[in-house]
């Protein structure tokens, strides 16, 4: 039994390990991701385009702001939308806002799964490693209150190693969720300046 306990704390560890590292890998990539529709350059470019829909009688502005983004992206679809004369324009960019939430929420329940779970892991853990503990006590009796106090300190190291991987996941998880929902907000917000100017322009 103790050789099976000894193992479960291992793997443990190695579990521990292994969601640190893809936690990180998810964190740098939905970083980049994020990063290229946020921004002053990004919030110029939203600017523009609201102003434009607001005052210009033609709709003029770049869709080349630099790197593609979410809301490059957005606004070529309704160009084209627009241009073509398409009926159901709202469905239409509902749909686009909906394949790009989809976008933005990509790989993101890897950081809610993996927040959810790391301290659970952690505890079991460290219930392994106090039963390996009251083990080695029972087998060497008072002479052996050193190897039980390791074992004690390495079970409870488990729980602060589970703690220690889900406090950062819980939190780039509410960053990266909280950006997304006011990037969607924004392309809300076109989408409904966009039904307006398109609405203005026929009855023009």
């Amino acid at each position: 039994m103790q050789e099976y306990v000894e193992l479960g704390e291992e793997l443990v560890f190695i579990a521990m390990a292994v969601a640190s590292v893809i936690a990180l890998a998810v964190f740098a990539e939905r970083l980049i991701y994020f990063k290229k529709s946020l921004g002053k350059k990004n919030e110029d470019y939203l600017t523009e385009v609201r102003t434009s829909l607001q005052e210009e009688p033609e709709i003029h502005w770049k869709t080349d702001a630099g790197e593609e983004s979410i809301y490059t992206r957005f606004i070529q679809f309704a160009l084209n939308q627009l241009k073509l004369g398409r009926k159901g324009l709202d469905e239409s960019l509902d749909g686009q806002i909906l394949s790009e939430k989809l976008e933005l929420e990509k790989r993101l329940p890897i950081l809610n799964t993996l927040g959810n779970n790391a301290p659970f892991i952690g505890l079991l853990g460290t219930v392994l490693g106090v039963i390996k503990a009251f083990y080695g006590l029972g087998t060497l009796g008072s002479s052996g209150a050193e190897v039980v106090m390791r074992s004690i300190s390495t079970a409870l190291l488990a729980t602060a190693a589970g703690l220690a991987v889900a406090i950062p996941v819980v939190m780039a998880n509410n960053y990266f969720s909280r950006k997304s929902k006011v990037i969607l907000q924004n392309l809300e917000i076109l989408k409904k300046e966009l039904l307006s100017y398109q609405m203005n322009k026929t009855k023009v």
